[in-house]
């Protein structure tokens, strides 16, 4: 199981962070990624990190301002939204892999959560 929070309406400049809570058998052995989706658009990928966090991967459209993290005591994982702007507005979803290696191909990714919206403004 996977439960996000974090979301909300910020001002565009501004820093958001989400966080994604695992439950389940062997959550700390699976690569997690964050994924969005605009309103009547497919969901796209966002950012991914292996189940040890040393390697992770981003979009071009938030490298350099999102940081995906986790830690593996507290079965979470985390993604810094800095310098957001309007097109980040969207609803984001947490995903995990039944297996340790990143993908930034939605369908390689076998559990979801609910999503949480966020909000930028001009």
């Amino acid at each position: 199981q996977l439960v996000e929070s974090g979301g909300g309406s910020v001002q565009a400049g501004k820093s958001l962070t989400l966080s994604c809570k695992a439950s389940g058998r062997a959550p700390n052995n699976r690569a997690m990624g964050w994924f969005r989706q605009y309103v009547g658009k497919e969901r796209e990928f966002v950012a991914t990190i292996m189940s040890t966090g040393s390697v992770t991967e981003y979009s071009e459209a938030v490298k350099g301002r999102f940081t995906i993290s986790r830690d593996n005591n507290k079965n979470t994982v985390t993604l810094q939204m800095n310098d957001l702007k309007p097109e980040d507005t969207a609803v984001y979803y947490c995903a995990a892999r039944v297996t340790s290696v990143f993908s930034k191909v939605k369908a390689d990714y076998e559990y979801w959560g609910q999503g949480t919206q966020v909000t930028v403004s001009s």
